[in-house]
């Protein structure tokens, strides 16, 4: 028997509209994205929902408490139809805290409260503007960490290992740039410099992290009902939750090293919660360069949930 794990996106992959119809047709969800709105005093589901605010919802203290109230809604609508049964959760990046959520280890109170302070953190820490981000499309995991290595005259290192296919690297600009350009003279055919806010999964985080820990301090974080694997170190949570939410935001996101080592543990059913199919993307990818083809199911908008059934 084959085991299923519940996956949740990362900044990146909201829009506009995102969880509108779930809003507006299923009343668990509503009730999910209205407890956001409470929780924080102010409207996020207007700047989820409508095309004027696009800008303000692009934001990384807004995207980040959308995105855990787009997945958290999905999940409990996806729960209310489907006795659904996991064996494990993780998330990209700050979908970690949706993953920790749908887990039992965090309420959804307090991971809508952090995200959305620790969005304001990496915000505080390096203004938007400052620092880069690039994706590096289809080439060597190893040779692309010798060039970034290589590059000492400021900061930029490894941020996400996505899949085989994508990894991304992230820093002060002219680091950036300058490894950019000595990938594309070791052989890398395509680099994509990405339209982000600031240099996320980089050390020029630390400061944001160090912060975070603070407010971790009053926030009860418990054992999970089913494993967590985290970001840092593609491994299953311990007893040490804060210290890996604190380091996550400074260091690279292991996320194929994670979905491997569940697909070596037997898992072959995947299920996206949340806006977007950029995790069923990767997966599939990583699934690919194993040679297993698991099932990938995304639960994301309201017809997506009425073909779960």
């Amino acid at each position: 028997m084959g085991k299923t794990a519940l996956v949740f996106p990362g900044q990146g992959s909201q829009y506009t509209g995102m969880a509108k119809d779930l809003y507006e047709g299923n009343e668990t969800a509503k009730k999910i994205i209205d407890l956001a709105d409470s929780v924080l005093d102010f409207d996020l589901k207007k700047m989820m929902f409508c095309e004027e605010m696009s800008e303000e919802l692009s934001k990384t203290e807004n995207t980040q408490p959308a995105m855990v109230a787009h997945s958290i809604a999905a999940l409990e609508a996806l729960k209310e139809i489907d006795d659904i049964k996991f064996d494990a959760c993780l998330g990209l990046s700050l979908g970690e805290y949706a993953a920790l959520t749908a887990a039992g280890a965090m309420k959804f109170e307090d991971a809508i409260k952090l995200v959305r302070k620790r969005g304001k953190l990496m915000a505080e820490t390096v203004p938007a503007g400052v620092g880069a981000m690039a994706a590096v499309i289809g080439f060597d995991r190893e040779i692309i960490e010798k060039t970034v290595a290589s590059v000492t005259d400021g900061v930029v290192e490894v941020a996400n290992y996505n899949s085989p296919a994508q990894i991304v690297i992230s820093g002060e600009d002219a680091a950036v740039e300058k490894a950019i350009e000595l990938l594309k003279e070791a052989g890398a055919k395509k680099v994509i410099k990405l339209n982000v806010s600031g240099p996320f999964h980089s050390s020029m985080l630390k400061e944001a992290g160090e912060k975070l820990s603070k407010e971790l301090e009053n926030v009860e974080i418990v054992s999970p009902e089913v494993s967590v694997v985290a970001n840092v170190n593609a491994k299953y949570y311990g007893d040490n939750p804060k210290e890996l939410l604190v380091k996550q935001v400074y260091s690279s996101v292991m996320w194929e090293d994670s979905i491997s080592m569940l697909m070596d543990e037997g898992f072959d059913r995947f299920i996206e919660i949340g806006p977007g199919k950029t995790l069923k993307g990767f997966i599939r990818k990583i699934g690919s360069k194993k040679g297993v083809k698991p099932e990938i199911i995304n639960i994301d908008t309201l017809e997506s949930l009425e073909q779960f059934r």
